[in-house]
């Protein structure tokens, strides 16, 4: 397809009301999308559309747009965050479709992600496993020289790999069981491995562990599909670390 030809797509979309109401699909015909369109862009279309005939928009969540707050989390034709490997739904392009096609778009499915309408869930509990990992003692005010704190290289890039986590949620969605291993390992592992998160390194792995039992998140079982779609490449190697840390955690810790 030429870069300025425009075509049509056929949306089927899950609508939702509300949390507690029931929800179907609804099928709408979107025209005059460019290839170099992104998926939300075209969605705006959408809704543009459905305004101008008086009827309601399709709620999605949409911040930055470029791959890094992961809130714009979707499924597209059954892919967690659409078919490209390692990226965000904001990053897909309608390049990826052709004229006439038909695309599926449903909110993360996951018992720990609740539908609040339409395409968006609430993923606060991810926020409450971040929680439930506290602070790290550090002192305030100006930042510190860089030498000051001397951290291994392979252990800095180990760390800021795993800070690389947007916490969008796609690892849940993707398991079978629903875990947040991946991400909890991530959080785990990136303070874990620098001196910084050394004074509270016990407690955060114990109370970030338990938390997501309490949140009714599932256990991992091995099946590499939280790495698989992850956007940001995240190993399950960090879910390794995280069990070590854990482990560790329960033969040291006085509470």
């Amino acid at each position: 397809m030429n870069d300025s030809e425009q075509f049509s797509v056929t949306v089927r979309v899950w609508r939702q009301a509300g949390p507690k109401e029931p929800g179907k699909m609804a099928a709408y015909k979107v025209s005059g999308i460019s290839p170099d369109m992104s998926f939300l862009e075209m969605l705006d279309i959408l809704n543009d559309d459905l305004l101008k005939k008086g009827g309601n928009p399709v709620t999605f969540e949409s911040d930055c747009r470029e791959g890094i707050c992961g809130s714009c989390g979707l499924v597209v034709n059954g892919d967690v965050h659409g078919p490209d490997e390692h990226s965000t739904v904001c990053q897909l392009h309608m390049r990826r479709f052709s004229n006439g096609d038909v695309i599926t778009v449903e909110p993360w499915r996951a018992k720990t992600f609740p539908v609040l309408k339409d395409l968006a869930v609430d993923r606060g509990a991810l926020d409450r496993l971040i929680t439930a990992g506290g602070f790290i003692s550090t002192n305030t005010g100006a930042g510190p020289d860089a030498n000051a704190t001397p951290v291994e290289k392979d252990k800095a890039e180990e760390a800021m790999d795993a800070a690389a986590c947007i916490g969008c949620g796609a690892c849940v969605v993707s398991c079978p069981n629903g875990a947040a291993m991946l991400f909890t390992g991530a959080k785990i592992s990136q303070l874990a491995l620098l001196p910084q998160g050394g004074p509270e390194r016990a407690k955060r792995a114990l109370g970030m562990v338990e938390a997501m039992d309490r949140q009714g998140f599932g256990n991992c079982s091995n099946e590499y599909e939280c790495e698989a779609v992850c956007p940001k490449d995240i190993k399950v190697a960090n879910i390794a670390r995280m069990n070590r840390e854990f482990l560790l955690a329960g033969l040291i810790s006085e509470r």
